[in-house]
């Protein structure tokens, strides 16, 4: 019997939002990465309200700022209980300028421009919480990735 295992992971992709379930995929991703001594990313996708009320001023950033800072350590809570290490970034999962800009998109995006070998996305109800812009990301990413990917 072979130590080959079927995947070689470096690299765990983790899309966050404010949402219970993605916490849970935190969990499901620091696992996985903890079994192939591989790395997390948790890029935090920014939904159309918040993106829009940057974009208008109608928001200050330095909320938002905090509320991304929250999401983020949670995720190196979970990261340091699983051993692994974990870097983060932001992203905006809507623009007013690019059509196809979705929060699906850019995980995707995210994914390539990481080299991202593994990717674990949340699938969370549909409970219009401006907070929670994953909910149809999943499909997409389940649909369209090239990397396998865990639905959770």
């Amino acid at each position: 019997m072979s130590d080959r295992r079927p995947l070689d992971v470096e690299l765990v992709l983790v899309p966050v939002d404010r949402s219970e379930e993605s916490a849970n995929a935190v969990e499901h991703a620091a696992a996985v990465a903890a079994e192939y001594d591989a790395a997390v990313h948790a890029v935090h996708v920014l939904g159309e309200d918040v993106v829009r009320a940057i974009e208008t001023g109608v928001v200050d950033d330095e909320d938002v700022v905090a509320d991304s800072d929250a999401i983020q350590e949670s995720a190196h809570d979970i990261a340091d209980r699983y051993g692994v290490a974990l870097s983060t970034s932001v992203a905006y999962g809507f623009s007013t300028k690019m059509k196809l800009r979705h929060p699906g998109s850019v995980v995707l995006d995210t994914a390539e421009e990481l080299g991202a070998d593994f990717i674990v996305v949340p699938r969370e109800p549909v409970s219009g919480d401006p907070g929670e812009v994953l909910a149809k990301a999943a499909e997409y990413v389940l649909l369209y990735a090239s990397q396998p990917v865990l639905s959770v």
